[in-house]
């Protein structure tokens, strides 16, 4: 494996950001964590990467593991100029063969000497996935990497995402925020709500008509919709608030248990179904900065 998080959880001025987290991803493996704002999918993400700490449970990575990663936001002043080719090198000494290559792999190879703040959403997010990838990672972690993207954009960055896979056998993470479009071709999908609400395998297919026409051919196989209905709320003291006003140490009242005991799991009761009204929205406006300048996308968890 190339990390393995064992009911790992981590909390900030006494409230917890996340709890309960078992994850394991091996290489060739695509993991996906959805869930809401505040969810605790970037904390999650940052114990796998160990940019944090647990504070309870534990977190191991493979000795000597190489990461790869696609931010959700970039900390650069985009009114600089700044080639494709030099973004490429900002933060890591690569070879022109090597800028290249993973640009080739991407489809944007022909990008190499345009400025970076003209390229549009799927542009933006192939030329980072270029970046990410020409480090040849083990673990590849993407925090929104359809972000500023449409629809059939999104398939296709998907796509490609599976094919990098493919290509560099890594393991990869990704995060999202939108809990109706997800990857068919993710191998295992953990829901959060601050613990794994869920996890397991995707099986539900968008099937209408009407969603089949708005992403074309290629959309069903690529994509399982999920509807997710909660029933509690997290407090900040870690007890659950059911809809029925009682306040419990656990999301389950009856076992106290709220996810599977294993990571592969499938975990507990909470519904999942089709759902045929994506209700997503390009997240980039024009004269914008392409993919960086999102707001109110970023998990408050930090």
């Amino acid at each position: 494996m190339l990390v393995v998080l064992q009911n790992a959880g981590a909390e900030r001025a006494g409230r917890w950001l996340v709890r309960g987290v078992d994850l394991a991803i091996a290489p060739g493996e695509i993991v996906t964590l959805v869930g809401p704002n505040g969810s605790g999918k970037s904390t999650t993400a940052k114990l796998a990467l160990g940019v944090m700490t647990p504070d309870e449970g534990s977190v191991r990575r493979r000795a000597g593991l190489a990461i790869g990663y696609v931010p959700q936001k970039l900390a650069i002043d985009w009114t600089l100029p700044l080639s494709v080719k030099r973004f490429m090198g900002l933060t890591a000494r690569l070879s022109d063969a090597a800028i290249g290559e993973a640009l080739e792999a991407t489809g944007v190879r022909h990008l190499l000497g345009e400025e970076m703040a003209t390229l549009s959403g799927g542009e933006f997010q192939r030329v980072l996935l270029a970046r990410a990838m020409a480090r040849k990672p083990d673990l590849l972690v993407l925090d929104e990497p359809v972000q500023g993207v449409d629809f059939s954009g999104e398939i296709r960055l998907y796509e490609l995402i599976g094919e990098i896979r493919d290509r560099l056998q890594c393991g990869i993470l990704m995060i999202s925020h939108d809990l109706h479009v997800v990857m068919a071709a993710t191998d295992r999908v953990l829901c959060l709500n601050g613990h794994v609400c869920c996890s397991g395998t995707p099986t539900a297919v968008a099937a209408s008509e009407g969603y089949k026409a708005l992403f074309g051919g290629r959309a069903e196989p690529m994509l399982a919709v999920y509807e997710h209905h909660h029933d509690h709320v997290h407090l900040a003291d870690g007890r659950v608030r059911h809809s029925d006003g009682t306040v419990t140490d656990h999301c389950h009242r009856e076992d106290g248990h709220h996810r599977g005991d294993h990571p592969h799991d499938p975990a507990h009761s909470h519904s999942h179904s089709p759902a045929h009204s994506p209700a997503h929205s390009p997240a980039h406006a024009h004269g914008q900065p392409h993919g960086h300048g999102e707001t109110g996308r970023e998990d408050s968890d930090a």
